[in-house]
């Protein structure tokens, strides 16, 4: 129903498109929240993606074909129109042959279903062990995506295959991920008989599994990959394209993202001078990063103290600077599971709600728990950052079609209301430490150094001559490692872990600072008018969901 009324025919197919969409990929499907698909993969083989594209295909000349007389109607018909167009761009670019990368390919959505999958029930359970069982389907599936590519000369680069490889080591081996589910079961308190036993074994599958496709890309595709990291500037400006929704000037983004580079050490410098007058920013680093009094000991302190920033932040600002719907009221904080890259990371609620929206932290590297530098991603993660936009993109039924709520999520307007969040915060003095503004400063400036190394990197420009980082010189992985051991809070684990990232998914490491940039424009734009408020700037903005910048700028005009 849409205000009362019979739903209409785009919202029916809308629905229809996301019953589709998820029996064709059940991993999008539990991310999603989505019940009923828990216990199956998708076809990551080349027949799958022609059906996968075949289904776009019809889905957008559907889409065209209904009678769109309203203007909730009218966003939903371009909302699906232009992810089927979307879709079938990226597999026009061959997006799926070079799907391999450090953190966000076939072999960590597998290990991350996990994560996300229900456990409490008996039928919860059957369906874990049934994918455990057979998660060797999909990866013969995605072994053939792999071989049809580098029949064609698609060849991902040897960083990335190397860094997959080792994630596998991990997943096949003494520390697997897969043992986490171990702890849930027990947690379950089931008294069916048999089923540790049975998870033992299907473990015992899915770790073999992992193994065997380890050894695929170790023997098979490692030896042919492709030695240099850079994509170049025609393939990148079109991933771009694919995370922003709008099309990038590669060398204006470039001047801007140093320019932000120069402005934000500056600003770490002084915060620097006030924290240990006299000391230098590596010093200050070592200090917040080493000094027990700068961090709490243990991974399950560290859990409380986000969680109680998150609670705290959501109590204080709800109906003052935004409206939080209830269901979204509730946040979990947790650590992820071993074998994944290092970093935090958002994974939203369940379409019913029944799952609460998590943010997890990564241990990758970590031996201690410093806290200067964690409360910004604090409110990036959780509240008031990708919580509150997904949350209310999932509430309002009413007024989005339920594919658009369930699976559009663009990291131009979604990382970049995350990234603005922090700066809000900011304004609102919520970094009431100079070492935690500090860490909102280094944030911010980590993500503008994203900017300089991403685009200078695959398109292959120069370091500019008037910066203050080794002037004219041509990027290489160690330099731009050294750019963020230099200006960042991050050990070199995670930063090496991070340059990886940049390598092998090009055009998604802008999207923040570009998204930021679009959302402060927006913001002075429309509190330029009488009738609009801050408050009411973020229920608008909030209002549309994550779509594309250049669509989000249409609809707020």
């Amino acid at each position: 129903m849409l205000y009362g009324l019979p739903m209409s025919e785009i919202f029916q197919l809308s629905d229809e498109a996301v019953d589709l969409l998820a029996a064709d990929n059940p991993i999008e499907a539990t991310f999603a929240g989505i019940a009923g698909h828990d216990n199956a993969w998708p076809d990551w083989s080349p027949t799958g993606t022609q059906a996968r594209c075949d289904l776009w295909r019809s889905l957008k000349a559907r889409a065209e074909a209904c009678p769109a007389d309203t203007n909730p109607d009218r966003l939903a018909q371009r909302v699906l129109v232009g992810e089927a167009d979307a879709a079938l761009r990226r597999a026009e670019q061959f997006h799926h042959h070079y799907d391999l990368n450090n953190i966000a390919s076939p072999t960590q959505e597998l290990r991350e279903a996990f994560d996300m999958q229900a456990a409490k029930t008996e039928d919860d359970w059957e369906a874990i062990i049934e994918r455990l069982n057979t998660i060797g389907e999909p990866l013969d599936g995605y072994r053939e995506t792999l071989e049809e590519a580098r029949a064609q000369g698609h060849i991902v680069a040897r960083r990335q295959v190397q860094a997959v490889i080792d994630q596998l080591e991990i997943t096949a081996g003494n520390q697997s991920g897969f043992h986490e589910l171990r702890s849930r079961l027990a947690d379950a308190e089931l008294a069916t008989t048999g089923l540790p036993d049975r998870l033992e074994a299907a473990i015992a599958a899915a770790k073999s599994a992992s193994g065997h496709f380890g050894d695929y890309l170790t023997n098979t595709y490692l030896p042919g990959a492709a030695i240099e990291d850079p994509v170049g500037t025609e393939r990148y400006v079109a991933a771009a394209q694919n995370f922003l929704g709008e099309s990038l000037e590669p060398a204006d983004a470039y001047r801007w993202g140093w320019d932000e580079v120069e402005r934000l050490t500056a600003r770490a410098v002084e915060l620097c001078a006030v924290i240990a007058p006299g000391s230098s920013l590596a010093d200050v680093l070592t200090l917040l990063n080493t000094d027990p009094s700068y961090g709490v000991a243990t991974a399950d302190e560290f859990v409380a103290v986000m969680a109680e920033r998150q609670h705290l932040a959501l109590e204080q600002l709800s109906g003052t600077h935004f409206d939080v719907p209830d269901q979204i009221r509730e946040i979990d904080v947790k650590m992820a599971p071993p074998g994944g890259a290092a970093g935090a990371y958002y994974t939203p609620p369940a379409e019913d709600f029944s799952r609460p929206g998590t943010v997890w932290y990564s241990a990758v590297g970590r031996d201690s728990f410093p806290i200067f530098g964690e409360i910004t991603t604090a409110y990036h993660e959780g509240f008031p950052g990708h919580h509150l936009q997904v949350g209310t993109q999932m509430v309002l039924a009413d007024e989005l079609s339920r594919f658009h709520r369930l699976l559009v999520w663009y990291p131009g307007s979604g990382e970049g209301w995350a990234l603005y969040a922090e700066h809000l915060m900011g304004e609102l003095g919520y970094f009431e430490r100079p070492e935690y503004e500090l860490g909102l400063v280094l944030a911010q400036l980590f993500r503008s150094c994203r900017v300089a190394i991403d685009i200078g990197s695959h398109c292959g420009y120069p370091i500019p001559d008037d910066v203050s980082f080794h002037p004219g010189a041509s990027w290489s992985f160690e330099l731009a490692v050294q750019l963020l051991l230099e200006r960042s809070a991050e050990p070199e684990a995670a930063v090496r872990s991070e340059v990886t990232r940049y390598y092998g998914w090009p055009g998604q490491a802008i999207s923040y600072k570009i998204g930021e940039r679009a959302i402060l424009d927006l913001k002075d734009q429309m509190l330029q008018r009488p009738e609009v408020d801050l408050k009411s700037f973020h229920s608008k903005l909030l209002s549309v969901g994550s779509l594309g910048l250049d669509l989000t700028r249409e609809l707020l005009a």
